[in-house]
């Protein structure tokens, strides 16, 4: 298994929320930082980690590290 880092933050449109492209990173702390970076311009913003098996193509619940702003509803609870 290995743990995959994300980052995805959300822009808004209106009143609807759009996300933006995910961006992979490479520790914990980075994906951490990322986050705390993009809080600031962005509407919301998640850093998240996971467990992927890629030889089995499965993946583990998220873990959430960070979370700022407005979300979807239901993201990651």
């Amino acid at each position: 298994m290995t743990t995959a880092y994300l980052v995805q933050a959300f822009t808004a449109k209106g009143s609807k929320l759009v996300a933006d492209q995910s961006k992979p990173c490479k520790t914990e702390a980075s994906a951490i930082a990322t986050a705390e970076r993009l809080e600031a311009s962005k509407a919301g913003v998640v850093a998240f980690s996971q467990e992927v098996d890629i030889e089995t193509d499965t993946y583990d619940e998220p873990r959430v590290l960070f979370r700022a702003g407005r979300l979807p509803p239901g993201l990651f609870e």
